[in-house]
């Protein structure tokens, strides 16, 4: 199945978008930009040149993913969440695409509503950004993380489901929902071997 692309939404030449993506109503995605396959863009969309979206990401109304942003595979984004690629901006000292910072979000997280993501960070594979949280830092694999500046509130299985309500990895987790094993793996957590 090709893409399906609403009437509305304005797709550059030069853009990537994968089988079976589907970009919505006032969607703009730029020349350069990647989009991988089974992508889910919702009204009022922003995609960069130089954005990357792994496949199977949905991403939800008006968030606006620029250059530096690179989103794993099966990422959730809510409704405006933000993005950055400069920390330090000036209207009258504009930086240059070589000075953006990438911002990296890996496969299975999730954003929230409303979250926002200050660029040159990392949020781990399955994280679980809150909804309104603020990252100023990076958030490790499996990490439930909330407030502003966000905090480490515990830490999830890849279903979504709590699994501690610790601030530091515990040593093994396992998730009451679905049984999945976890274990300490670094400053995060790791599925079982």
């Amino acid at each position: 199945m090709n893409a399906f692309i609403h009437p509305s939404a304005d797709v550059e030449p030069g853009a990537v978008v994968g089988q079976g993506s589907r970009i919505w109503r006032f969607v703009h995605v730029m020349s350069g930009a990647r989009i991988g396959t089974q992508c889910s863009l919702g009204q009022g969309c922003f995609v960069a040149d130089g954005a990357v979206l792994g496949n199977g990401c949905k991403v939800q109304n008006h968030v606006s993913l620029y250059a530096g942003v690179e989103l794993g595979d099966n990422v959730f984004v809510g409704p405006n969440a933000v993005f950055t690629n400069v920390t330090r901006p000036r209207a009258s000292f504009p930086k240059s695409p070589a000075q953006y910072e990438k911002t990296r979000v890996g496969s299975g997280a999730t954003i929230g509503a409303n979250a926002t993501i200050v660029c040159g960070h990392r949020v781990g594979t399955g994280a679980f950004v809150a909804a309104g949280a603020v990252v100023t830092r990076d958030v490790p694999p499996y990490a439930l993380v909330m407030g502003a500046p966000a905090r480490i509130a515990g830490w999830v299985c890849a279903c979504g489901e709590t699994i501690s309500r610790e601030a530091s990895a515990p040593h093994e987790a396992s998730c009451a929902a679905c049984g999945r094993r976890y274990e300490r793996a670094g400053e995060g957590m790791a599925p079982a071997s």
